[in-house]
């Protein structure tokens, strides 16, 4: 009956609605009839058209189908879509393509594609335009636009292009889902990179919300621009016609005393506009080996373009200070990767947020380089009474601490706060009690100024 359906070109309706995992396997039984049509129509020469259709989604609704409607996706981009997922679950529905041009004993050309290290098929752009076109190369003209930086699967970072080779034409690049996506399609909680030092970034989590951030006024009406640029910045480059005349992506620095919430604002930022944050540990990026740092950087930078994540670069001054001088061979190494990571930064479309202590640390060169400079300085008697009172449990008993006054007399950060507060609240535990003591906040005070070098 789906052969009968498919062969007059109808599109299949389903009277049920169905699950998830069977709309797909439904969809993967037309994409097989289509490729051995498409292959059958390329070799008997023959010249009627073949008009691809997919499932009507009027009748069911699942997360894959919820994706195609949040996304308002055509006919031709679900085809995309269908044939990188294949690649990823169901390789077999793509080992027509395998079939060899017996005159030469080499693959067939005109079905693109490369043989992965499990000797699956994975798509190329050339494979889609096959499917779509087959030998009418104004067709595959036309149907390349799904593929160009403005099309809608880039921008949304739906599918990712990665070409074999440094220059090789667009049409052997190979089609993938990005991970977001594929998760979102099959309906599985989204993981996250596994850290080490080939993946030399980690992402950043907290159970705490942008409302429980606590900044003077200037900082924080500072903040709002780049909260207002991950809103609108699809409007400025796109839809005023901007990117004509500026580059895509947004560069901040944090900078001021450790302690004062760059990390924490970050982390925040992302989860308040639902993209991930990873941090870059700079640290791990020395190496022995000529060229591994940028080896290493690039799958950070790559993954990040195709999951639209947020960059966060903290302790950047130790890579983007000020120019070394080349007194040695190690010397002319680190201005070559530091040369690198400047130019990746430009080139990278996304958001990137490089955090430092000391903003004279950084090269006057670099500083022009950001779109906002951003001061995190220590809170003031206000805001420290602040985060005071919000940072102890509900259930703590306060009365016997003036907090007004250890907010007045102590100019620590927000994180020496915590510290204090987690002692303090300690101190009450071991003793059987939700009773906080003045006493035990001012020793913890102490310790964590001696453990600063500060005089208690």
């Amino acid at each position: 009956m789906l052969k009968e359906l498919l062969e007059n070109n109808h599109i299949l309706e389903p009277q049920i609605a169905l699950s998830n995992n069977g709309f797909i396997a439904q969809e993967f039984d037309y994409l097989k009839y289509l490729i051995t049509k498409r292959i059958e129509h390329h070799f008997n020469k023959l010249q009627e058209p073949i008009q691809i259709e997919l499932s009507n989604l009027s009748f069911s609704t699942n997360k894959y189908i919820d994706f195609i409607r949040e996304f308002k996706l055509s006919i031709e981009e679900r085809l995309i879509i269908l044939v990188a997922l294949s690649a990823e679950i169901a390789p077999t529905v793509l080992d027509p393509f395998f079939s060899k041009n017996l005159t030469y004993d080499i693959p067939f050309t005109e079905f693109g594609g490369v043989e992965s290290k499990n000797k699956a098929f994975t798509p190329s752009v050339q494979t889609v335009l096959f499917l779509f076109a087959g030998d009418d190369t104004a067709q595959k003209l036309f149907y390349l636009k799904h593929f160009e930086n403005g099309s809608k699967l880039i921008q949304e970072n739906i599918i990712s292009l990665e070409p074999e080779t440094d220059g090789e034409s667009l049409l052997f690049n190979k089609l993938t889902l990005t991970r977001t996506t594929l998760y979102k399609l099959l309906d599985l909680e989204v993981t996250e990179m596994h850290y080490g030092r080939e993946f030399p970034a980690k992402l950043l989590s907290s159970n705490l919300s942008w409302a429980d951030l606590i900044f003077n006024d200037f900082t924080h009406n500072h903040l709002k621009e780049l909260d207002i640029w991950l809103m609108h910045q699809h409007t400025l480059l796109d839809d005023w016609e901007m990117s004509k005349s500026m580059k895509g992506g947004y560069k901040a620095l944090f900078y001021g005393p450790p302690g004062t919430g760059k990390t924490l604002t970050a982390t925040l930022l992302g989860k308040k506009m639902h993209k991930d944050v990873y941090r870059v540990d700079l640290s791990s990026l020395v190496s022995k080996y000529i060229g591994e740092t940028e080896k290493n950087l690039e799958k950070v930078f790559k993954k990040a373009e195709e999951e639209d994540w947020i960059l966060f670069f903290d302790e950047a001054d130790s890579l983007f200070g000020k120019r070394t001088a080349v007194n040695s061979s190690n010397d002319r190494y680190a201005n070559q990767g530091t040369s690198y990571l400047l130019q990746r930064i430009e080139e990278y479309p996304k958001m990137i947020i490089l955090a430092s202590n000391l903003k004279d640390n950084f090269d006057e060169a670099y500083l022009r380089r950001f779109q906002s400079i951003i001061y995190f300085p220590l809170p003031e008697k206000e805001e420290r009474l602040r985060l005071w009172e919000k940072g102890f449990s509900k259930k703590a008993d306060l009365l016997q601490v003036d907090l007004e006054e250890i907010a007045f007399e102590h100019e620590i950060s927000a994180a020496t706060i915590m510290n204090v507060i987690r002692y303090a609240s300690l101190m009450a535990i071991s003793n059987n009690t939700y009773v906080i003591k003045e006493k035990d906040v001012i020793t913890g005070i102490r310790r964590e100024k001696h453990k600063e070098g500060k005089l208690a």
